[in-house]
């Protein structure tokens, strides 16, 4: 979604007059700030919930778009989700009553094999010292022996791991992936929402770009609404009524039509670099048409203000300051007039 200005304006008075009292008259076309409504990704339209002309409030809905990938991907990103933080709960809560348990069981039979293997060994010792028994028989015995131990030990480690828990690390790790998974659900679930075009302020429907079941590229617009509520107008200046001329000045606007109507403004920007009428000045004659130009909102209460319609414009501007004055205080110089 993209604002832009209505260009291609005509002016229709591009030299102003300054009266005695500070008053710049020129007259200017009435604008409206128009806002492209366009998806950021490609999609096709499924339903224009408006026309042209149509009324509308901010946040009301105006087109419906669709993308065959985004319920599978908003599946698969909730699945991705569930298991992750299945995944840290896991963790969380360490091995269960049942697992440890069992982990204890291993270890005690662990023990008694290494218990009855080591017995084993201090029984064949003697008889193998007497030769009684071959000295074969006695190391298989202590091999035995030596292997029940490892066993008792690697279960007794099981049994300490089972009953610490998850190492910090492995919780934090979890924890990132839960993070992760949840961030892209909600970039999926963010790029079906845009799917749904609303109103970002109130207006009229001044253009339809799209129908049913077309495909839209992104930014390309689909409707373009106006915000005639709040109209401005452009007019332009010459020199001798710029000094006069500040942001926040009070302005009268008068249509045509309607002269006896006065309709109120004020002054909300004012272009510092100077332009020529024409564009490109070849004469000293054409060079005295340096002119400024001067942006008016209007507040518009009777609803006779639309866009295209030319306007008196009447800015009530004050004396120009002197360079390094401080306030308001006048300059010390007149202003020359234009011979």
């Amino acid at each position: 979604m993209t604002n832009k200005v209505r260009l291609g304006a005509v002016v229709l008075a591009l030299a102003a007059c300054r009266t005695n009292n500070g008053t710049a008259r020129s007259v200017g076309t009435v604008e409206a700030t128009e806002v492209d409504i366009a998806p950021l990704v490609s999609a096709r339209v499924t339903r224009m919930h408006v026309d042209e002309g149509a009324v509308v409030r901010a946040g009301d809905t105006l087109v419906s778009l669709t993308l065959s990938t985004t319920q599978p991907d908003i599946d698969a990103k909730r699945a991705r989700l569930a298991t992750a933080t299945a995944q840290l709960k896991d963790l969380q809560q360490g091995a269960r009553p049942a697992e440890l348990e069992r982990a204890a069981a291993d270890v005690r039979a662990a023990e008694a094999d290494a218990s009855r293997a080591g017995s084993d060994v201090k029984r064949l010792e003697p008889l193998a010292r007497s030769g009684t028994v071959s000295a074969q028989a006695y190391d298989a015995a202590v091999s035995a022996a030596h292997a029940a131990d490892a066993k008792r030990d690697a279960a007794r480690q099981a049994q300490r791991l089972l009953q610490e828990g998850a190492r910090p690390e492995q919780i934090r790790a979890a924890r990132a992936e839960v993070e992760n998974a949840r961030a892209a659900l909600a970039a999926s679930e963010g790029t079906a929402s845009d799917l749904v075009l609303t109103a970002p302020v109130a207006g009229v429907i001044l253009e339809r770009h799209a129908e049913p079941g077309e495909i839209l590229r992104a930014g390309e617009p689909a409707l373009t609404l106006g915000d005639i509520a709040h109209p401005w107008v452009r007019i332009f200046v010459d020199q001798q009524a710029m000094p006069t001329i500040r942001v926040g000045d009070p302005a009268m606007a008068v249509l045509d039509d309607y002269p006896n109507v006065r309709i109120p403004g004020r002054v909300v920007a004012v272009r510092d670099k100077a332009e020529f009428t024409p564009r490109v000045a070849f004469t000293e004659e054409e060079r005295a048409d340096l002119v400024f130009g001067v942006k008016i909102d209007l507040l518009d209460t009777t609803g006779l203000v639309k866009p295209g319609l030319p306007v008196t414009v009447r800015v009530m501007g004050s004396a120009p300051r002197a360079p390094g004055g401080n306030g308001d205080k006048p300059p010390s110089v007149a202003i020359p007039t234009r011979p």
